[in-house]
């Protein structure tokens, strides 16, 4: 099913953040964890500015949203999430797509991302390789997977 993807509201900003941390607390994280982890998942307004953003909407609804900046020929991928009752819809691999075509766009040969380990295989069917491991930016001492799309041809 094909899903509408547009630029998101700065007044959406803070449903978007919500969408996030529910996306991920999916893992069944505690919530000491997920406090942890909200500043890392809420979209700040200076952000519209800085980095591209994707919404992705279902019949008007809000079902996802992804993120990512571009540092020359190097693309972050710093957000992909999907409303958790529409997992497995195919929302995910629309978001994907439109991050790899947007930093390829950009300039970027290749995309990285720093995944939730239990995020990482989607990242890999989507054709991402595993690249070692980086620092959390929110739970000291955590290390998550880093996985490296290649956009050349993209």
């Amino acid at each position: 099913m094909p899903y509408l993807l547009r630029s998101p509201a700065v007044e959406e900003l803070p449903a978007l953040s919500a969408l996030c941390f529910r996306s991920k607390a999916v893992w069944g994280y505690d919530k000491d964890f997920m406090e942890a982890c909200r500043r890392e998942l809420t979209l700040d307004p200076r952000e519209l500015r800085s980095t591209s953003i994707a919404v992705a909407e279902d019949r008007g609804q809000i079902v996802g949203v992804a993120q990512i900046k571009v540092f020359g020929t190097e693309a972050d991928l710093l957000k992909l999430f999907v409303e958790p009752t529409a997992l497995r819809a195919g929302i995910g691999k629309t978001l994907f797509s439109w991050a790899t075509a947007a930093a390829a766009r950009m300039g970027a040969d290749h995309l990285v991302i720093e995944a939730d380990p239990d995020a990482a295989s989607f990242y890999r069917r989507m054709g991402a390789e595993d690249c070692g491991f980086a620092p959390s930016g929110s739970i000291a001492g955590r290390l998550l997977p880093r996985l490296v799309k290649d956009l050349q041809g993209a």
